[in-house]
């Protein structure tokens, strides 16, 4: 695969900064000395790159807002703040930051590199390294931009931020970096979307997360790329004592998707991970976790749910590590696959590593198809079989949807979820 990567100091931000420029040429060298993931890689086991390894992906082009904003309109939330990044670049004139607190910090991840550099040096890297796989050192190599956000201390924000990421071109790769500092007893609601042109481009987001101690932040990720995108992006966090880490991931589109949530829980610190994954056609949609309780009385909780029609294919690896001097840790994780077709597939492998000897942890797994009895029951009461189909796979999926706090984005994930059924005869406030 071409990838499209220069590490030209004019077009890659912050290339001044001597320790930005080793870190770029390490992130390189592993990227050329490993490549993207193969399936010899127990973690890619169920996806193989070979496809993508295949096409060639440029770099990006300068962007034409009023294009641009086709692709990003569409994706937009009332009641929120809003960072709209096209093709990689963050945008200042498409996107509304006014009236956050005082002293809440959110630019784009080149102005942070000019003006907080100290700040950017401590955390970048630390929370997932370039070591780990081709895709994180392709982006720690080339980003060309993305979002730095540092919430101070004892600052709660009053609605979300929402981050709006577009790709409004074709057979270009987008490299974009997060970078996310909440400090002690503050808060944050963090929305993610993605989306782009219907046609083939990468897509590659690496989200570093730091949680201080009694921070919270709950983190929203609505990934509905083109059905003929790749899309890889993880987030991966620190989190220190008695603070809260909350995710709700939605995966509808792109051909192949991957999606990554690493986390790392000190003392009574809670993290809870919940994930709806929808399939049709050949789309290949893969989610892993790691979940790793380093410290005691740590609490953790993981739900995903999946619906795979036709020829798709889902995956979930699920992986809660518990450290010998993690005593009393709770943690709990269950995946629910629901197929649809006789070719649809479910791919399925949680993972428990317990060292410590005073813990209470568990997982469950099951892939199915629909109970017939329960659409026989709904045909009895005058529906028609398509209908008492839709109808039950919606249920399924919805309780992932009811989760979401924040109604905006309830209201939009619920119509794209009701899109995939359209026989379903439900509607929603605002609809």
């Amino acid at each position: 695969m071409s990838t499209g990567l220069s590490l030209d100091a004019a077009r890659l931000p912050g290339q001044s900064l001597p320790w930005l420029q080793d870190f770029r040429a390490d992130a390189w060298a592993q990227y050329v000395s490993t490549g993207l993931p193969t399936l010899r890689s127990e973690a890619w086991r169920y996806t193989s790159l070979a496809a993508l390894q295949k096409k060639t992906f440029t770099a990006v082009t300068q962007t034409a807002l009023t294009q641009a904003a086709d692709y990003h309109s569409a994706q937009q939330l009332t009641d929120t703040w809003r960072v709209v990044i096209v093709n990689g670049q963050f945008e200042q004139s498409l996107s509304d930051l006014e009236g956050l607190p005082e002293g809440v910090c959110v630019m784009s991840m080149a102005e942070a590199l000019a003006h907080h550099a100290e700040l950017i040096q401590r955390h970048l890297g630390q929370a997932v390294a370039a070591t780990e796989h081709g895709f994180i050192a392709l982006n720690s190599a080339g980003f060309s931009d993305g979002v730095f956000v540092h919430v101070p201390a004892g600052t709660v924000l009053t609605k979300p931020l929402h981050c709006v990421h577009s790709v409004s071109q074709a057979e270009v790769m987008v490299n974009t970096r997060v970078l996310l500092l909440i400090e002690n007893h503050a808060s944050l609601h963090w929305l993610e979307s993605y989306s782009g042109v219907e046609a083939e481009y990468l897509s590659v987001a690496i989200t570093e997360v730091f949680l201080a101690q009694h921070a919270t932040l709950i983190a929203y990720k609505q990934q509905i790329e083109s059905t003929r995108a790749y899309h890889f992006a993880g987030v991966y966090c620190k989190q220190a004592p008695y603070s809260h880490f909350t995710q709700h991931h939605f995966a509808l589109g792109g051909i192949l998707a991957r999606s990554e949530t690493h986390t790392e829980l000190a003392t009574a610190a809670e993290c809870e991970l919940n994930g709806l994954y929808l399939g049709e056609g050949r789309q290949h949609l893969d989610h892993l976790t790691r979940v790793t309780h380093a410290q005691p009385h740590s609490i953790s909780r993981e739900y995903y749910k999946g619906v795979l029609n036709e020829r798709s294919r889902g995956v979930f690896q699920g992986r809660i590590v518990v450290e010998q001097q993690a005593q009393k840790t709770s943690s709990m994780m269950a995946n629910r696959n629901l197929l649809l077709s006789e070719h649809a597939e479910a791919d399925s492998k949680p993972q428990l590593e317990i060292y410590a000897d005073d813990v209470k942890c568990s997982h469950g797994v099951t892939v199915g198809q629909l109970d017939e009895k329960s659409v026989f029951y709904l045909q009895s009461r005058g529906m028609d079989e398509a209908s008492a189909r839709n109808i039950l796979i919606f249920a399924f999926a919805n309780e992932m949807v009811e989760k979401i706090t924040h109604r905006p984005l309830q209201a939009a994930l619920l119509t794209a979820v009701l899109s995939r059924f359209p026989n379903v005869d439900i509607k929603h406030d605002g609809m």
